[in-house]
């Protein structure tokens, strides 16, 4: 189908007429009569019912014009984005796990924009798994990966497999965080027995891909508790955390203001000592953009409030 000859019979709808399409065309009448025919074969349809009065659709045309306008429309928001004079929009994408941290330096990223800058950015909390995917299927930049420290050697060989690269950001111990109301905020020292008649609130997420999901929860961490919520959004655990004192939740170290907005305690467990790392990876290609180095730069900065 000939686009120059719907952008004809678009025009030719909204004059009425054969002449005044022309002369807005700039077109030869007889050259435009023939496009329209030209078309109707094409289609095996009349488009207009043509008079001494003018040109009227009839009602497949009516059906034909609406969708060619929607086209027309489409081919030129394509053309205008990918025009070399076209102002074309900064893009800035990333998955990472869910950290308060980094939701923090992300937040604080949000606010150096430039009142004139035409941005979009793209921030996905999911698993370790789904944020190499990401960069390597769904066009994301850059990625945080978390594992523990037992799987270093094979994180680093997958990253490296994938034609990736990897920054360490930090080290840490998972801490536990309850409502203020919680009996555990109480506690001197909290141990593993002490949290199993409690709720814990737990993401859905297997931190290692290639193990089965209960061979990682022993590993990760004890699974003695009877009764745990998984959810995969931000919001909802705060929620739970802030409106039922019973539940708990092993996290990454939480910055200040957010456990006092929720109105949380973050407790120290001495028997979790094993060691988590979060490691920023990109394509070994990619080049990081303004955008990129302004977020890596408010991720240091958040990293060194909360870790020292």
């Amino acid at each position: 189908m000939n686009l120059l000859h719907m952008k004809y019979a678009v025009e030719i709808a909204e004059a009425g007429s054969i002449n005044k399409a022309a002369e807005r065309l700039y077109v030869g009448q007889p050259n435009l009569s023939r496009a329209v025919k030209e078309l109707e074969t094409s289609l095996g349809v009349a488009i207009f019912d043509r008079s001494s009065k003018g040109m009227f659709l009839t009602p497949d045309g009516e059906v034909f014009i609406r969708l060619a306008k929607n086209i027309l429309k489409q081919v030129d928001e394509v053309t205008g984005m990918f025009q070399k004079d076209a102002v074309r929009k900064k893009r800035f994408s990333i998955s990472a796990p869910r950290a308060s941290y980094v939701a923090d330096a992300f937040a604080k990223f949000s606010r150096l924009l430039g009142d004139d800058a035409e941005v979009e950015l793209f921030y996905k909390e999911t698993n370790s798994m789904r944020a190499i995917k990401n960069i390597i299927q769904e066009d994301y930049k850059l990625g945080i990966v978390r594992y523990a420290e037992t799987y270093d050697k094979y994180y680093k060989a997958m990253i490296d497999e994938k034609g990736l690269v990897c920054e360490m950001i930090t080290e840490f111990r998972y801490v536990l965080v309850a409502s203020r109301e919680s009996p555990l905020a109480r506690k001197d020292n909290i141990t593993y027995d002490d949290l199993e008649s409690y709720i814990e609130i737990a993401h859905g997420d297997p931190f290692v891909p290639s193990l089965p999901l209960a061979e990682v929860k022993k590993e990760e961490l004890p699974d003695n508790i009877r009764r745990r919520i998984c959810v995969f959004e931000r919001a909802s655990q705060f929620e739970l955390l802030t409106q039922n004192p019973d539940t708990f939740m092993w996290v990454s170290p939480v910055p200040k203001e957010l456990l006092e907005r929720y109105g949380l305690v973050q407790l120290d467990c001495s028997e979790n000592q094993r060691v988590y790392k979060d490691v920023l990876i990109h394509k070994k290609e990619y080049t990081l953009s303004e955008l990129d180095n302004l977020f890596i730069s408010e991720l240091c900065k958040a990293k060194r409030i909360i870790f020292g």
